[in-house]
């Protein structure tokens, strides 16, 4: 067989996270593995008939990998309508957005938003939306994921009434006058969403595979064009992963894609025989996905102590029996679970059970990982760095919510939330995520968060203790992402034998002003030395 000639790419610096120095003028690469780095000169004299590939005065980076994002969950958002604050700023452009397509549908039609978020724009409830919106079923879904709104019609569509009693692990919110204010959180939301597939009466239709699959091609461009290379879907079903293989046949598949499977699925997982690592470096099945817990930005996750209203601790979305069972049986199996935990006393529920399965049944080398994992202490530290557990907490909310975070949660409190100086500190393994559409997709904005901890919107700096350097941050989001997925022996540097995913930038991110760095321009991402955006 014929030796395949390498592709020798160069530009103005190379950030390789390599563990040997200097950092390399230029990279050569075969098919989709960098095969060898050192200077242009020493690679043309090894590689005589390469093309040079130049990005001239562009910044290389290895290829930025979100640990926990949404694409199967969020494909619809590009059908939907945007209601985020950047698209509709306040609460009259954003009625006006939805009054324009009621007007433009059909009767009895869902209309749906996404990415509303009621800090920034402004409260929107039942009242308002029956305003502009009496016959015709509307949806808003906040950009925490964990509420939605609905009007009067949705809610006689759902058939939920005045009596009608709260869902367990989950809530029907009222008015002061005890009457529906229309806000469906938690399990009241998830429990009458349908599935793309599934139609029929008292629930919330999906959209069809077909349209899903455009939806999420178009999401994967977009994230291309923010230099991520590769992500992890963290909560898929069956329907999704064969929406995913459709986009990947049809080759709009530009990133490496990590899934954790739903529990609720798991028993057809096994029925399959298939488990965490089952499939290939560009659709892969990393582990198994279950929930505790609410949200932050929702204002619903599981605290010790009470949030500034003294009477309100959270809501814990899964009976601690129910939790322990799905760890017991996904540990045992040998697959990884990653828990949805963002509270103190959430994750301290995830940890007995992770303390108790590893007791019991030893699994060595079997890392369990905490999603958001977002208030901690000592303790928590010693626990998870005992058991291996991998933190994937937040890492633009300091950046997005900004001083709304210490309103909600106190000052002191802010100092132990998201805490990446903590978990690198303590020796945790700590990955980069957005959790978009909870926060901003962008990795580049994430990475200036992480380093600066201040808001973008109101310049509050918030837990200036988790500061992180910019080269940690820039190592969370890739080595701590690709070791959260367990392929950090082949991903995450810009090494021999690594594989060849980069960033083109038209600044280095570790040497610019950090509060600059949202604002680099993304000149190219390639997956696995392929061209998958230009700007």
């Amino acid at each position: 067989m014929e030796e395949r000639t390498p592709t020798i790419v160069r530009a103005k610096s190379i950030v390789s996270q390599a563990e040997t120095a200097p950092e390399p003028e230029a990279l050569a690469i075969t098919g989709e593995t960098i095969t060898a780095t050192g200077s242009v000169s020493e690679l043309r004299d090894r590689f005589p008939a390469a093309e040079v590939l130049d990005f001239g005065d562009s910044n290389i980076i290895p290829g930025l990998n979100d640990a926990h994002i949404h694409l199967a969950l969020t494909a619809g958002d590009a059908l939907h309508l945007d209601l985020s604050h950047e698209a509709v700023a306040n609460v009259p452009t954003l009625l006006d957005t939805i009054a324009a397509e009621v007007s433009a549908t059909s009767a009895w039609v869902w209309v749906k938003g996404s990415r509303y978020d009621d800090e920034k724009t402004g409260i929107v409830l039942r009242d308002e939306l029956d305003r502009i919106a009496p016959e015709t079923p509307v949806l808003v879904n906040h950009v925490a994921g964990h509420w939605g709104v609905v009007n009067s019609a949705g809610l006689r569509f759902l058939g939920i009434e005045e009596s009608s009693p709260d869902p367990d692990g989950g809530r029907y919110d009222r008015y002061s006058d005890g009457r529906l204010n229309g806000k469906l959180i938690e399990r009241a939301l998830m429990n009458v969403v349908m599935p793309a597939t599934a139609r029929g009466e008292r629930f919330i239709p999906g959209d069809t595979v077909e349209d899903l699959q455009l939806g999420a091609a178009r999401t994967i461009a977009k994230w291309n064009a923010a230099g991520l290379t590769s992500i992890c879907d963290a909560l898929i079903s069956p329907q999704d992963i064969g929406i995913l293989s459709a986009v990947r046949a049809g080759d709009a598949l530009g990133l490496r894609i990590g899934m954790l499977l739903s529990i609720d699925h798991y028993d057809k997982a096994v029925d399959l025989g298939v488990g965490s690592g089952f499939g290939d470096d560009r659709l892969k099945l990393i582990g198994v996905k279950a929930f505790l817990d609410g949200a932050i930005g929702g204002r619903t996750c599981l605290l010790s102590e009470p949030f500034t209203d003294p009477n309100y601790q959270g809501v814990q979305t899964t009976s601690t029996e129910e939790l322990r069972a799905n760890v017991e049986r996904v540990h045992a199996d040998g697959n990884r679970i990653g828990v949805h935990a963002n509270g103190d006393a959430a994750i301290r529920l995830v940890l007995d059970a992770f303390e108790d399965v590893a007791r019991r049944i030893p699994r060595p080398g079997l890392r369990h990982r905490i999603e958001h994992c977002s208030l901690i202490d000592d303790d928590v530290l010693e626990r998870m760095k005992r058991l291996g557990a991998i933190a994937v907490p937040f890492a633009g909310y300091p950046g997005y919510h900004g001083g709304a975070l210490n309103s909600w949660y106190g000052e002191e409190r802010m100092e132990r939330m998201f805490a990446h100086r903590s978990f690198l500190d303590a020796g945790v393994t700590v990955a980069g995520s957005s959790d978009y559409p909870c926060g901003p997709y962008q990795p580049l904005f994430g990475l200036q968060s992480l380093i600066t901890r201040t808001g973008v919107d109101d310049g509050v700096t918030v837990g200036a203790s988790q500061k992180v350097s910019a080269a940690e941050a820039l190592s969370i989001f890739t080595l701590g992402s690709a070791e959260a997925s367990g392929e950090e022996s082949y991903k995450g540097r810009l090494a021999p034998g690594y594989l060849a995913d980069f960033t083109v930038l038209g600044e280095n991110p570790l040497s610019i002003d950090p509060q600059g760095i949202a604002d680099i321009d993304v000149r190219a991402t390639y997956v696995g030395g392929d061209e998958v955006y230009s700007g």
